[in-house]
């Protein structure tokens, strides 16, 4: 990373798989960078907190706030977003399909970081339980849903065998 006068610092780092090269101001959030910068604007900010989880990001294949990480530390990081979970052509991942086929949401705000933390337990444990999946989630608030079906789309995804809604 290098300091530029006029914006603070330079940084290198990949993105979705692409490389980025951007400037940010010192006081820069990784959030802001995402939303306002790079267009990028599947991850929400819900809280302003670090609280909702609705800004859920992959960095360095470790689930991190995204309204809570300052972008100029991030040199050389691997930072995955929602926009980077579905195919190059497009098509929906299976967790992203499993959250679509049982209605894993509704207004749809808090769904990127959902998708975001479960692809993060499905990594550390694959066949997770309906336990650890509600416990995994205890960062990350859904206004809407009561979590039930964000639950079965989590085990669908997951390869349990799930009523479907």
């Amino acid at each position: 990373m290098t300091t530029s006068e006029e914006f603070g610092y330079a940084l290198n780092f990949t993105l979705n798989g692409s490389p980025v090269t951007t400037e940010v101001a010192g006081n820069t959030l990784l959030i802001d960078l995402l939303r306002d910068k790079l267009g990028l604007t599947g991850t929400h900010l819900g809280c302003d907190t670090s609280q909702c989880g609705a800004c859920l990001v992959h960095i360095d294949g470790a689930s991190s706030k995204a309204c809570a990480v300052m972008a100029g530390d991030l040199d050389g990081a691997d930072i995955v977003t929602i926009e980077g979970m579905a195919a190059s052509d497009g098509k929906l991942s299976s967790l992203q399909q499993a959250f679509q086929d049982h209605h894993g949401l509704q207004c749809g705000f808090c769904t990127p970081g959902m998708i975001m933390s479960a692809a993060s337990l499905l990594k550390d444990v694959p066949q997770p339980s309906e336990a650890q999946i509600r416990a995994h989630l205890d960062g990350n608030f859904c206004r809407c849903t009561g979590y039930q079906n964000i639950v079965k789309a989590i085990l669908a995804a997951s390869g349990q065998e799930v009523e479907h809604v």
